[in-house]
């Protein structure tokens, strides 16, 4: 009876001091056994004749090699088998023993005329990895490949142990869900709870187990001040508790996202704190958008400045005369709502008024939409396109690059 490729059944197989046959020792045997040899199996092979690597593992006592053809009745006392004869008929015979014997058998000739099939293994770190592919051994192969090199990257993470209590301020990336970095993916996958802003990738929270509790921190009452106590305390007494905590931010937690202000308070309640870095839009969005924010010739310097306050707001830390003055590239964040201020301010203490501008809205989304325009047109443009936050406003010559 042949194996149906769907409908396998992966397990793994105790060998240890048990009879494994195999026939024929030729290269596709040579590969077979030292994986045989590993798991400690009685690894007899049958066949006239031998690559140099076979014979060395027969010289070395590591298997027993019959030099003969074979006969009916060698898979007598079996547990498993593997026809790797170059004669197609051979290998029939071997898989009509196996099946009247009840010994799983593969076929190195043709995989489905065999009861069992063997899987692309790998091992690492004392993982052994297999993957079947219904009958498609390059598939299988290019699957573990890709699952070992993850492995040996830390790009998956192969430790179930629940991690220990205290949080970890992690950057969401620009909006994409799949742009936050892989250390954060793991972790967040690990949170008994999350606290989240708006600007966070909200396709995240829809992996997260039904056990974790989300706190969507943006709807924290008492306003901004308050809020952020409100937030560190929650970070605190959640760790405190127990549990693994994280800070979920949109881009970046440490460009413009207080996430200092977070970890400090954290560190002076003893609780610890593991930062992870995100990408920030004021990079990102600009550009998905394809506008790059240093080039070659064009601009040699990158400033981001906070458009939370106006430039004469007493609060405000922004020499912005300072800034008219440079000539690469200036990124305002958090922006819009006060944008014609900053256009004018920066024209009236000499940023030329020509000077290329480029906005991007919600960028790396599937809503992202941008604008190009000059610095004396960005309020009118922006105001004519409804554009909303959040945005990033790139100025300077890269924003004319096509």
């Amino acid at each position: 009876m042949a194996t149906q490729p769907d409908k396998h059944y992966l397990a793994g197989l105790d060998l240890t001091g048990r009879r494994v046959v195999v026939i024929g020792a030729g290269t596709v045997a040579q590969r077979r056994l030292p994986r045989l040899i590993s798991a400690g199996a009685a690894v007899e092979v049958i066949a006239p004749e031998a690559t140099p690597a076979v014979e060395a593992l027969a010289d070395a006592g590591e298997i027993t090699w019959s030099r003969r053809g074979y006969r009916d009745g060698d898979l007598d006392g079996a547990w498993y088998a593997v026809a790797a004869a170059s004669d197609d008929a051979v290998n029939a015979a071997v898989g009509a023993e196996a099946q009247r014997r009840r010994v799983f058998c593969v076929r190195s000739d043709r995989a489905t005329e065999g009861s069992a099939v063997t899987p692309a293994v790998a091992e690492h770190d004392g993982l052994l990895l297999g993957v079947l592919a219904g009958g498609k051994p390059r598939r299988s192969a290019a699957v573990r490949d890709a699952l070992l090199e993850a492995l040996q990257a830390g790009v998956a993470d192969e430790h179930a142990e629940p991690p220990e209590a205290g949080v970890a301020l992690v950057g969401g990336g620009p909006g994409a869900p799949d742009l936050i970095t892989v250390r954060g993916r793991r972790l967040l996958a690990k949170a008994d709870l999350v606290i989240t802003d708006h600007l966070a990738p909200r396709e995240l929270l829809e992996e997260l187990g039904q056990h974790v509790e989300v706190v969507d921190a943006s709807k924290i009452p008492y306003g901004r001040a308050a809020n952020q106590e409100v937030i560190n305390r929650t970070l605190i007494d959640n760790a405190r508790a127990g549990k693994f905590v994280v800070r979920l931010k949109g881009g970046d937690p440490y460009v413009f996202g207080r996430g200092f202000e977070e970890l400090l308070a954290c560190a002076e309640a003893g609780v610890p704190v593991t930062v992870v870095p995100g990408v920030t839009s004021a990079f990102a969005a600009p550009a998905v958008a394809d506008v790059p924010v240093t080039h070659r010739g064009v601009a040699h310097e990158v400033v981001v400045v906070s458009g939370h306050v106006a430039p004469d707001d007493e609060r405000c830390l922004v020499d912005w005369t300072a800034l008219a003055r440079l000539r690469g590239t200036l990124v305002l964040l958090m922006a819009v709502q006060r944008i014609e201020s900053f256009a004018e301010v920066l024209i009236k203490n000499g940023r030329p008024a020509d000077t290329p501008v480029a906005v991007v809205q919600e960028g790396t989304t599937s809503t992202q939409r941008s604008l190009r325009t000059t610095l004396a047109a960005v309020a009118e443009e922006v105001r004519a396109n409804d554009i909303k936050p959040p945005a990033v406003v790139v100025i300077g010559p890269v924003a004319a690059l096509k």
